[in-house]
C-alpha cells in the first residue's frame, strides 16, 4: 500500500517595495498590474492565492503552497516576475525595486478566515488605523492598533 502525505499550510507573506520614489505606486493601474502578476506567478507554481491586498508601500499575500514549493522559492519568483513586469513593461522610467527581505508566517485553519479578511481590506485598515501589529511590517506598527486575535 502506497502512503500519501498531505500538507495544508497557508502562508501570510509581506513584501515591501524598496525606498525608491515611485510615481505609480498606489495607483489602481499599478495595483492591477502587480496583483495580476503575483496571482499568475502563484498559479504557474501551483500555489493557491487565498487573499491578496496592500497599500502603497507593501503587499500582503495569503497563499496555500504545494508540498513541492518552498516559501523562499515562491517569494523569489514573485519578486522576480513582478520586478521584470514593472521595469520592462509597466513603468520602465520608475525605479521599482522590492526590499531585500520579506516576512512569512504560517496560518492555522482557525485564523485563516480573519487573516484573509484582514488582507483583503488592507486599505481600510490603514485608513482607519485598525492595524494588527503582527500582520504588518514593522514601520506600520507605530500607529494605534487592535490586539492580534491570534494571541
Amino acid at each position: 500500500m502506497m502512503s500519501s502525505s498531505v500538507r495544508l499550510a497557508q502562508y501570510h507573506g509581506i513584501q515591501n517595495p524598496g525606498e525608491a520614489k515611485l510615481r505609480n505606486v498606489g495607483t489602481p493601474a499599478f495595483e492591477r498590474h502587480i496583483y495580476r502578476c503575483l496571482e499568475a506567478t502563484c498559479a504557474e507554481l501551483g500555489a493557491e492565492v487565498l487573499a491578496l491586498g496592500g497599500v502603497e508601500d507593501h503587499v500582503h499575500l495569503v497563499v496555500r503552497l504545494p508540498t513541492t514549493l518552498a516559501v523562499a522559492e515562491l517569494v523569489k519568483r514573485l519578486k522576480g516576475a513582478s520586478w521584470h513586469l514593472m521595469t520592462h513593461e509597466v513603468a520602465p522610467d520608475d525605479c521599482f525595486k522590492w526590499q531585500g527581505g520579506y516576512a512569512a508566517f504560517t496560518a492555522g485553519l482557525r485564523h485563516l478566515t480573519p487573516l484573509c479578511d484582514y488582507v483583503c481590506h488592507q486599505k481600510e485598515h490603514h485608513r482607519i488605523g485598525s492595524l494588527i501589529p503582527s500582520y504588518e511590517p514593522p514601520a506600520h506598527t507605530a500607529t494605534p492598533a487592535k490586539q492580534d486575535p491570534a494571541l
